[in-house]
């Protein structure tokens, strides 16, 4: 965690060339798209997941499903933010790509990471909840 808050420091250099604000511009667009994409497509595909894991009640489900994408949205776009910077200017396009490139796969990782963590914890919650579910009763 230490090397990405190394890598994400702001270094003592005017950002005056071209090549720095192409750079920052798609890796802002870029970034934006995924992280917007990821969790429209977890927002949509995630209630069935949910209102299973709460037993039926879509209400909670919709209500979880709601407060999880913010915070999926604001550790995302804040990570974004402080991720901008390489710390060395670009100084050829070769070296926008590979900047954009090591950027926008940091993204990537941690939006799948989130993702994983996001799934362990809701079906962590949903086997408590079976597992607590008394058995039925049946009529003889």
């Amino acid at each position: 965690m230490k090397a990405l808050a190394l890598l994400a420091a702001e270094t003592n250099y005017e950002v005056t060339d071209p090549l720095s604000f192409i750079e920052y511009g798609v890796y802002f667009v870029a970034a934006l798209a995924i992280t917007i994409w990821v969790g429209r497509t977890l927002f949509r595909s995630g209630r069935t997941f949910l209102v299973d894991a709460f037993h039926g009640n879509a209400a909670m489900a919709d209500s979880v499903n709601n407060l999880l994408i913010i915070g999926f949205y604001l550790v995302n776009f804040g990570f974004m933010l402080l991720f901008l910077s390489t710390g060395t200017p670009p100084t050829r396009g070769l070296t926008v790509a590979e900047h954009l490139s090591w950027k926008l796969g940091i993204v990537v990782i941690v939006l799948g990471v989130m993702h994983l963590v996001n799934l362990i914890v809701l079906n962590g919650l949903r086997n408590r909840g079976l597992n607590s579910t008394p058995p039925p009763i049946h009529k003889a």
